[in-house]
């Protein structure tokens, strides 16, 4: 979903991710991808930063997926890529980020994540956010609606609030929007390698598509190339 989509988007989760759905499939019955088939080719399936950011800490390789809740496709990547991220080497650190190109909802769903995620909370509630935002109809962008959620799925209502307004909540929505920045992301999903390389959907031809390029960048990176 690329940027200029963001500010007409309004959810209409089933239809969009049937759609995308349909897509994958008929890619799948033409054969692999052309970046599965060969090399990816930069500036054509993926983009390198110049110049690149700084190197996070030594030992790992970083990588970034870029998301927003809201996003139809980002809820359609959700299978593959969270079955690729549990195949994914030691040597790699993976982690989801959701970016904000404009102050609400995004604001809002990346206080969820955040929350969720200080509350220990991330993993078994995460999918459950984009089922509530795309089959349930629910926008989660209302603090009472967020609240009512969390509340239905087993969570305190004050502790989760806390978490929500809290200023590390705050402050981490505001770096990851600035990552998304720096990385010059316009558009989700997207998927960023080590500050240095960048592959999404509309680069790779599908969401699904994009995680062989990521496997060839991390390559690249664990090769010092």
């Amino acid at each position: 979903m690329n940027r200029r989509d963001f500010s007409a988007h309004v959810v209409s989760a089933p239809a969009a991710a049937a759609g995308l759905g349909l897509a994958a499939l008929a890619a799948r019955a033409q054969g692999p991808s052309a970046a599965q088939r060969a090399a990816p080719v930069e500036g054509k399936h993926f983009v390198r930063l110049n110049p690149p950011l700084p190197a996070p800490p030594a030992g790992k390789i970083e990588v970034i997926e870029f998301f927003w809740y809201g996003c139809p496709h980002c809820n359609a990547f959700e299978p593959a890529l969270d079955a690729w991220q549990k195949r994914l080497p030691a040597d790699v650190n993976f982690k989801r980020l959701p970016i904000a190109f404009a102050n609400e909802p995004f604001v809002a769903h990346q206080r969820i994540f955040f929350a969720l995620e200080s509350l220990g909370k991330l993993e078994p509630m995460h999918r459950k956010v984009f089922y509530a935002i795309h089959t349930e109809r629910n926008r989660l962008d209302k603090t009472e609606d967020i609240l009512a959620f969390m509340t239905k799925n087993g969570l305190e209502g004050p502790k989760f609030l806390d978490a929500y307004n809290s200023f590390d909540t705050q402050a981490k929505a505001r770096r990851a929007a600035k990552l998304g920045e720096a990385y010059k992301i316009d558009g989700v999903p997207a998927i960023g390698v080590q500050g240095r390389f960048y592959t999404s959907g509309s680069l790779a031809g599908t969401a699904d598509a994009s995680l062989p390029v990521a496997d060839f960048l991390i390559a690249q990176v664990r090769r010092g190339a």
